[in-house]
């Protein structure tokens, strides 16, 4: 005879830290979307507000990047390099806050984090 394996009840506390982390993540990975999700169904809680917000600011740093792109591209070699590094860099930065947002603490994303935490809401 297989044994019952009691579970945690809903609605306790663990449930709670998944949804924040949850939204924290959806934040982050999808951007601008991800920001305006979670500024229409979570601006009280700080945690999501805190990795919306380096979302926001991710966000704008690739559309300057996009920006810098197109005038590199006329650069012979090094502008061309310099786009695949600066590229590079995003995508890093992007990555570390999709880790961030579901560690459950608050970490500021390197560069973007100073920014984010100007901005008030």
């Amino acid at each position: 005879m297989a044994k019952k394996v009691k579970k945690g009840k809903a609605g306790t506390g663990n449930d709670k830290n998944n949804d924040r982390k949850l939204f924290a993540f959806l934040a982050v990975f999808l951007s601008i979307v991800g920001f305006i999700i979670a500024l229409l169904a979570k601006k009280e809680d700080k945690y999501v507000m805190f990795y919306a917000k380096q979302s926001l600011v991710l966000f704008i740093a690739i559309i300057a990047v996009s920006i810098i792109d197109w005038v590199l591209v006329f650069i012979p070699i090094i502008g061309w390099i310099a786009i695949v590094i600066l590229n590079i860099i995003l995508v890093i930065l992007w990555i570390m806050s999709w880790i961030y947002a579901l560690s459950g603490e608050e970490k500021e994303i390197p560069i973007v984090g100073k920014y984010a935490r100007s901005i008030n809401l």
